[in-house]
């Protein structure tokens, strides 16, 4: 099942969304301001994401380029030309004006998830200095080889699948349990230090912040 985030202050069209979407097979789940989506993203990965421009606090388009690899329709009532283009170009996937058809709105999402569901899957993931191979489970700091364990491998993966996202530790360790049923609560710390140290004892710099209470996120690269 699908799941799709909903992000407008509108509690009239988050519900009709989620009346029209949820009988169409979706899981829908929703956030009324950019923070809260923000907030919502550190601890959820949904598989598309409806996104309001005018929204309390943080903005649909400052929301916008800390989404990653995430489709993103925006669904918004300015029909300014050079408005839409700049959000397509920075990240947006496509663009409905209010008010919307819902037929047509409904054949967006669909073409957005088929074209998601296509996409291959990258070899290799790359931030800043990093390169790491999902083939080979190597990791790579400024073309030195990094050897990790399998739980820093995982960690290291989700991490740098969602750089711009703070992944809460609850979050972290329900994501990487297939790969490593080993990691528990108590080892996490550990882990992330060794992969921490491992990282910085190539180039120097400290690739993964620790953000207190919360849980960790890739670092500015």
């Amino acid at each position: 099942m699908n799941h799709i985030l909903i992000v407008d202050d509108d509690i009239h069209i988050n519900n009709m969304l989620e009346d029209i979407l949820t009988g169409e097979g979706y899981q829908v789940s929703h956030a009324y301001s950019g923070t809260e989506a923000l907030l919502f993203l550190g601890a959820q990965r949904p598989d598309l994401i409806l996104l309001d421009l005018m929204l309390p606090g943080l903005s649909g388009e400052d929301l916008l380029p800390k989404i990653a690899d995430i489709p993103v329709i925006v669904i918004s009532a300015k029909t300014d030309l050079k408005g839409k283009v700049a959000l397509l170009l920075g990240g947006a996937a496509d663009y409905v004006t209010k008010p919307f058809e819902i037929e047509e709105l409904l054949a967006r999402i669909a073409v957005q998830l088929r074209k998601a569901a296509h996409t291959a899957a990258p070899s290799r993931l790359r931030y800043g200095d990093i390169i790491l191979n999902l083939d080979t489970r190597e990791a790579c700091v400024l073309d030195h080889a990094v050897k990790l364990t399998r739980s820093e491998f995982a960690i290291l993966r989700l991490l740098m699948e969602n750089p711009k996202q703070v992944i809460t530790k609850t979050v972290l360790l329900d994501r990487i349990s297939e790969d490593t049923p080993d990691c528990m609560e108590s080892s996490l710390r550990v882990h992330v230090s060794n992969l921490r140290k491992k990282l910085r004892d190539v180039s120097g710099k400290d690739y993964i912040e620790a953000v207190w209470g919360i849980g960790f996120k890739m670092a500015e690269a």
